[in-house]
Parts: C-alpha cells; structure tokens; sequence
C-alpha cells in the first residue's frame, strides 16, 4: 500500500517535471523574429516576455477589468488587482488557457458570468485565493486539475459543483466559512481522482462526509472537530497525510483503534486535549502530539508491537517504523523513558 502511495507521488512529480521540460524547450526554439509580433499583440497594461511567449503578466497593475486575451496565452497571471468580474468577452479568443491566476481580487460570485469558466476547456489549474466568494463557483471546466479557493467567504458549496471533476487532484478550501451543514454525504461527489483536500481553518465540528475514497492529504486544522467516527478511515482507505491540529480532540472523542490505521505515514494532532497518546499503527512515521495535555509516556503501552516479539525478530520483524515524534508543549519531563526507545528504534527525532 506504502509503495504503492509513493509510487503515484512520484509518478506526478516526473509526470510534472518533464511537461515542464518540454515547454521550456518550445520557448528556447522560438524564432526571435516573431516576438515582435508577440509584443503588438501585448495588452497595454501587461507585460509579455519573449522568452515565454505563452504567458502573459498582468499582476499587480491595479486593473479593474480582465484585458483582451491574445489567442496564444496558455498561464494568465492576474493576481494583486481590482478586478471585480470575469465576463466572457476578454476570453473569446483565449482557447487554449492552462493556467489563471486571479488570486487577491475582489471578485464575488455575481461578477462571474454564468458559465465563463466551464467554457474553458483546456483550463487545468484556476487560483480564486483571496477574493470575495460566498460559494464556490460554477459551473467549472471538466478539464480542471487543481482548484485553489482559499481565505474567500465560502459558506456554500452548490449541489453537484463537482459531480463533473473528475480529473481534480487537488482542492483548496481552506480559511473560508464552512460549517457542517455545507458538506452533505454526496457533496464531494464525482472526485475520483482527488489526492489533496484542505478544509483548514473552517467552522467544522465534525468529520466531513464522505471524503473521496482516493485522497491521500486530508488538511482539517483549525476547526472544531471533538470526535473521531469508529471506522472513519476505512472509507478512505489511501489517506497518507493526516492533520487535525487546533482543534478539539479529547481522548473520549478517539475510538480505542480510531488512528491505528496502516495506510497513514504522517498524523497530526498538536495543539488539542489529549491527555494520552492514542495508539497508532506501525507504518507510522511521523508523529506530531506537541500542546496537549499529556504527562507520562508509557513506551510499552502505546508501542504498536509487542517489544518482547521485535526483541526476537529485530530489524526482521514488524518493527515500528516511527522516525520522528514531538511532544513538547505536554507536562512531560525529561529523560525520554527507555522503552520508547526499545519500541521505535527507528527514531531519528524526539522532541520533548
């Protein structure tokens, strides 16, 4: 299961980094001859490099409107304006868009004309960060990889918004305005593909509903998550990546195996009331439990292995894979007990 997580991060990073390549070696062939041609196509109040014929830079120009798009641009930058609309006319010849970065606008959800997103069909990566939405926007572009709506006013996710996405690896909806009550059981519908979702710094009091089955980053920090469902991460069975800290985690609000789950290498819980450490699994290796309440550590209670089994198969064995655990911020003193030791004898950091 391990490998097979770190063999799909890797895949999208080599995946990524030779797109990259190859749209850099389009840009190093370019005929210099024609970038005179590229800079008469320029809007005024942008820039156009020569050297990245397919992006233009309008950020930080105090624009209030979207300008004409040249029909060559694949990454729109648009980010620190005015802006306050995204209407279709400024994109009528800009069919071949990637990218659009309109992130710190003042956009809100009636300055966007209906159905001017879903028209772009190539769109893979929209950024919407910083603006005035009360809902997330739609309808939105099949094609979409990524969708970044942070720090808006989103309190509203609209039926089916998503039921289309399926290509969508990534959704951001952190510091916005969500409470339960916004994340019905078929909100999330139709992510197949979703390996990152942030729903940090929201207004949730419980686990989201029916997170897509393939998510291997799951982001809740601050919020106000008191109870953990029994069997909760069965439904997500990929889940690697796992933080809920600032929240309100109490020990009665864990079930007695509620992280003891082999699929999650990096969990997070700092800064709640656990006053001890829940067990974990030993495919664990990071653990974060710093500001909480805990006073003692009992290496041979929370150890997910027998230690009198790994002292007899050692490095042979099911041996605990823990590398690093902080727990600073507790009422724990000092030295860090022996059979904490004798269990994680991968340990490479303790903090304490």
């Amino acid at each position: 299961m391990i490998l097979k997580v770190y063999t799909s991060l890797l895949l999208l990073f080599l995946v990524n980094s030779v797109w990259t390549r190859t749209v850099r070696q389009v840009y190093d062939d370019l005929d210099p001859e024609h970038w005179s041609h590229y800079t008469s196509e320029c809007p005024q109040e942008c820039f156009c490099p020569p050297s990245f014929p397919n992006a233009l830079y309008c950020d930080n120009k105090g624009l209030k409107e979207i300008p004409a798009i040249p029909a060559r641009i694949w990454y729109l930058y648009l980010q620190n304006n005015l802006i306050e609309t995204v209407s279709e006319k400024p994109f009528v010849n800009a069919t071949h868009l990637r990218w659009i970065n309109l992130n710190k606008n003042k956009i809100t959800n009636n300055g966007i004309e209906n159905g001017v997103l879903s028209k772009m069909k190539r769109l893979l990566y929209l950024f919407l960060e910083d603006n005035e939405l009360e809902e997330v926007p739609s309808p939105l572009p099949v094609s979409l990889e990524q969708l970044r709506l942070a720090r808006n006013k989103i309190s509203r996710i609209p039926e089916g918004v998503f039921s289309n996405l399926e290509n969508l690896t990534l959704l951001d909806l952190h510091q916005n305005s969500l409470l339960d009550s916004a994340l019905q059981s078929d909100t999330f519908h139709g992510l197949n593909n979703l390996m990152q979702l942030n729903i940090a710094k929201n207004s949730l009091k419980k686990m989201p509903l029916s997170i897509p089955a393939n998510t291997l980053q799951l982001f809740l920090d601050n919020n106000s998550i008191e109870v953990i469902p029994e069997n909760y991460f069965n439904a997500i069975p990929k889940v690697t990546f796992l933080r809920l800290n600032y929240n309100k985690l109490s020990d009665d609000g864990i079930p007695p195996n509620g992280f003891n789950v082999s699929s999650i290498l990096d969990l997070q819980l700092s800064h709640n009331q656990l006053t001890k450490i829940p067990p974990i699994n030993a495919h664990l290796e990071h653990l974060h439990l710093d500001h909480n309440k805990i006073k003692n550590v009992n290496g041979t209670q929370i150890c997910p292995v027998s230690i009198a089994l790994e002292e007899d198969y050692g490095y042979y064995g099911n041996v605990p894979r823990l590398r690093y655990l902080r727990l600073d911020g507790n009422e724990i003193q000092p030295p860090i007990p022996l059979d904490i030791m004798i269990c994680f004898r991968l340990l490479q950091a303790v903090v304490i």
